[in-house]
């Protein structure tokens, strides 16, 4: 038995026990999501657009993620509109941001281990790299919005009067700790995962101007820069459309 398959079913046993069918159904919602990634990687390679591929998984993976990690159908639906509208907003932004950074394609660092193997595969690596900052934003908006929509769908139940002002209120409030926690995470996420780059760095003295310039310190800040960004807008744009579901069932 490999080590993955043994901390995979660990992982599952640990879910199950502690979160019960809610553990159970977010354990095959990764599961859902590796594989759908998985062939993302394949008709990638084997000659489809990445953005449009790209595009397509990431729906999917958000569908995956919101429905089956949130019993509450309406917080569900507002969740996921939520991050479709923040989808297509960062894709507006990050499309023109990596044209003009010019971080496609491998860097200097890497093209020692690369240097044997033939680079014209037939993908387009501009397309590449945004499909790989869409999809890199995904699981921290889709936790954002499920948090906020759950957290305010809950504060409607308990507190039927409440206005819009103070629902507002308590979006920001809950917002606030959100995005505290989740840009942690991004940057101990990336100062971990490239850890061994900054240690090369350092052993090489690089100065401030070469870090700056490095293509791939450059793209995983980006990274960061860009789930940043995305949690933000989606903390923002759900609380706007819980606040405008409290309107019409006020109306109502």
């Amino acid at each position: 038995m490999s080590s993955i398959l043994a901390l995979t079913i660990v992982l599952g046993i640990l879910m199950t026990i502690f979160g019960g069918k809610q553990g159970i159904s977010s354990f095959f919602s990764v599961l859902m999501n590796f594989i759908i990634l998985f062939l993302t990687v394949i008709l990638i390679s084997s000659g489809f657009p990445p953005l449009g591929v790209s595009l397509f998984a990431g729906i999917c993976i958000l569908a995956i993620t919101i429905y089956m990690g949130d019993k509450d159908e309406h917080s569900a639906n507002v969740a996921f509109i939520a991050t479709l509208i923040v989808l297509a907003i960062m894709l507006i932004l990050i499309i023109p941001i990596d044209h003009f950074a010019q971080i496609k394609g491998f860097s200097m660092e890497e093209s020692e281990e690369i240097e044997a193997f033939n680079l014209l595969i037939g993908v387009n690596f501009e397309q590449l790299a945004i499909s790989t900052a869409i999809l890199s934003t995904l699981g921290a908006i889709a936790e954002a919005a499920i948090a906020i929509a759950s957290g305010l769908e809950e504060i409607i139940e308990q507190n039927s009067h409440i206005t819009k002002k103070e629902l507002f209120e308590s979006g920001s409030n809950i917002g606030s700790q959100i995005m505290g926690m989740t840009f942690n995470t991004l940057f101990f996420g990336m100062f971990g995962s490239d850890l061994a780059l900054f240690v090369l760095l350092s052993k090489l003295h690089a100065s401030p101007g070469y870090y700056l310039n490095s293509k791939i310190f450059v793209s995983e800040c980006m990274l960061v820069l860009y789930s940043a960004v995305a949690v933000i807008a989606v903390i923002v744009i759900t609380t706007y459309l819980m606040a405008h579901k409290l309107d019409k069932k006020t109306s109502k």
